[in-house]
C-alpha cells in the first residue's frame, strides 16, 4: 500500500476505509462481515478509518469498537464527525463535545485523531432556496463557524480528546475555500474526488460545484485532503445495490455516467475499480476514502491499487468524456487558485 502524508499531519495509507459501507448506507451487510472487512483492511495496510455516528445510526462506530475491543493497533488512525445547524447557535461547543464523547465510548478509545464538522458552511446571508429549513439542521453560517465551531474544536484539542480537526468540503464552494485560507484553518478537508465532480445528494446549493478548485486551494494552504465519493454513491458502479427514484440526484448521475460504463465494458474493467483508481490519482488527494461494505468490494480495490496506477491512456479517454463539465461560476475571480 502506498503511503502519503496527510497535509502537515502524519503519513497515512493512500486508501482509507470509510464508515458508510460498514454502517449499511450503501446497501446491506452483516455486523460480522463489516467487522471482518475492517480487520482485513488493516491487515492489508490501511491505516486510517473514517467514521461518524450518522453512518447507520452508530453502526459504523459500533463495528469498529467490536473489531478492536479497545486494543487498537498503534499505527491505526481514526476520525469521527458531527453535524450541526444554525439552530445550535450558542450551544455548539456542548453539542460537539457530547457527540464526541458518545463516539469515543462506542469506539472504545480515549481520543480520535481527527474530528470533522460534517455540516455545510455558507455565507452569512445565504439561503438554501430548494430547502430553506436545511440551514437550521445541516449548515452553519461562516460567522458562526469562526465564532463558535473553531474555538470549540481548539478546546477539544487542548483537552487531548482530538488530535486535530477538519471540515467536510461539500458546502458552498467559495465559502469552503475561504475557510481553507482562514486562520486557524482546518488540518484536513474532505473533498469530492470523482470523475463527475459530483456530490450527488449531498449538494444542497444551486451554484456549480468546484471540487478540484477546493482541492487545489487546500494544497496551496497546506491543508490535507481526504478524497470522498470516488464512485459517487454508486453512480460510477455497474449497478446500484439499493433502490432510488429516477429523479434522485445519485440516479441522475448514474444516467449521466453511461458513457463511462460503456468505456469500462469496452476495456473489460469493473467501473467501480476504474473510478477508484482515477480518484486515487487526482492531483492533491492525500488519501481516498473507500465506501465498501464487505471484503469482496474491499479486495477489488486493494488488489487494483497494488497493481499500480491507472494507465494514462485510459485516464485521457475518461477525461475526454467530459463528464465533469460544469457551467463555470461567473465572473471567474481566481478563488480556486490563490
Amino acid at each position: 500500500m502506498e503511503i502519503r502524508r496527510l497535509g502537515t499531519l502524519w503519513p497515512v495509507s493512500a486508501l482509507s476505509l470509510g464508515g458508510g459501507g460498514l454502517g449499511q448506507v450503501w446497501g446491506e451487510t452483516s455486523r460480522g462481515e463489516a467487522v471482518a472487512t475492517i480487520r482485513e483492511a488493516v491487515e492489508r495496510g490501511i491505516t486510517l478509518l473514517d467514521l461518524a455516528p450518522l453512518y447507520g445510526r452508530g453502526e459504523a462506530e459500533a463495528v469498529a469498537g467490536e473489531a478492536f475491543d479497545g486494543k487498537w493497533p498503534s499505527d491505526l488512525r481514526v476520525t469521527t464527525k458531527c453535524m450541526i445547524g444554525m439552530r445550535h447557535a450558542g450551544e455548539v461547543a456542548e453539542r460537539l463535545e457530547k457527540s464526541l464523547l458518545r463516539s469515543l465510548a462506542t469506539l472504545k478509545r480515549e481520543r480520535v485523531d481527527l474530528y470533522f464538522l460534517h455540516s455545510n458552511i455558507c455565507p452569512d446571508e445565504y439561503e438554501y432556496e430548494n430547502d430553506p429549513s436545511f440551514i437550521e439542521t445541516g449548515a452553519v453560517r461562516e460567522s458562526l463557524f469562526f465564532s463558535e465551531v473553531v474555538p470549540a474544536f481548539e478546546r477539544l484539542k487542548e483537552k487531548e480528546l482530538i488530535g486535530d480537526w477538519g471540515i467536510t468540503g461539500t458546502g458552498l464552494p467559495r465559502t469552503i475555500m475561504e475557510v481553507l485560507r482562514g486562520e486557524p484553518k482546518p488540518a484536513v478537508v474532505q473533498a469530492v474526488s470523482n470523475i463527475l465532480d459530483s456530490a450527488g445528494g449531498m449538494r444542497r446549493y444551486d451554484e456549480p460545484p468546484e471540487p478540484r478548485n477546493i482541492i487545489r486551494t487546500a494544497k496551496n494552504n497546506d491543508v490535507g485532503v481526504m478524497g470522498i465519493r470516488a464512485v459517487q454513491a454508486g453512480a460510477l458502479t455497474a449497478a446500484f445495490d439499493r433502490l432510488l427514484a429516477a429523479d434522485d440526484p445519485d440516479h441522475r448521475d448514474y444516467t449521466k455516467a453511461a458513457p463511462f460504463r460503456a468505456l469500462c465494458k469496452e476495456l473489460d474493467e469493473d467501473p467501480a475499480v476504474i473510478a477508484h483508481l482515477y480518484a486515487l490519482q487526482m492531483p492533491g488527494v492525500d488519501t481516498l476514502v473507500l465506501g465498501v461494505k464487505n471484503r469482496t468490494e474491499l479486495r477489488a480495490v486493494l488488489d487494483a491499487e497494488a497493481r499500480g496506477p491507472l494507465d494514462e491512456a485510459i485516464r485521457k479517454r475518461i477525461d475526454a468524456l467530459r463528464l465533469n463539465f460544469q457551467i463555470p461560476r461567473m465572473p471567474i475571480d481566481g478563488d480556486g487558485i490563490i
